[in-house]
């Protein structure tokens, strides 16, 4: 319990201090995107990271104390990967800042196939028989990996943080 309290004032401190809060999805974001993220949006914002139960305890915590049950809103959006990032500045800027960091990724075997990959028209050295690829919502299996690596394509991109905008009582979009 003790080890928990640090994490406690580190979530609540913005969440008094900061009124509009961007829940981010940042599945397959690397630490390298997320420290210049950070970086970027230092000054006016403050990126959070943590463990789901982490967060939704402090935020519980959070309100009892404060007794503003606003704060609660946050807790059935604390989902899979997120972070919260609290800021003062415009939240369409700040979006937009954070679009910056999005890099194309190689597709992995088992995830789901954001979009339909198109090979360009042209040689691409392989026979037809090998071009055979997942569609968008296909989950991905053990040759498209390798096949797409071979043609250069990247389907997936990480680093968009997609963002729930909200300020404390009502959701933005």
């Amino acid at each position: 319990a003790d080890k928990k309290i640090p994490w406690d004032a580190k979530l609540c401190q913005p969440l008094d201090e900061y009124t509009q809060i961007l829940i981010a999805a940042a599945g397959n974001v690397g630490l390298n995107q997320l420290q210049n993220i950070r970086k970027c949006l230092r000054g006016d914002s403050v990126v959070l990271m943590g463990k789901n139960t982490m967060m939704k305890r402090s935020i519980r915590m959070h309100a009892e104390m404060t007794g503003n049950q606003a704060f609660l809103n946050l807790i059935p959006l604390l989902q899979e990967d997120v972070g919260l990032i609290f800021t003062k500045g415009d939240l369409k800027q700040v979006n937009e800042e954070v679009a910056k960091y999005k890099v194309g990724a190689p597709a992995r075997v088992g995830l789901v196939a954001p979009i339909d990959v198109v090979v360009p028209p042209g040689n691409t050295g392989l026979d037809p028989s090998q071009t055979s690829f997942s569609q968008k919502g296909d989950k991905v299996g053990s040759s498209e990996p390798a096949l797409l690596a071979k043609l250069g394509i990247r389907p997936f991109s990480y680093g968009r943080l997609s963002c729930l905008f909200m300020t404390m009582g009502q959701s933005l979009a």
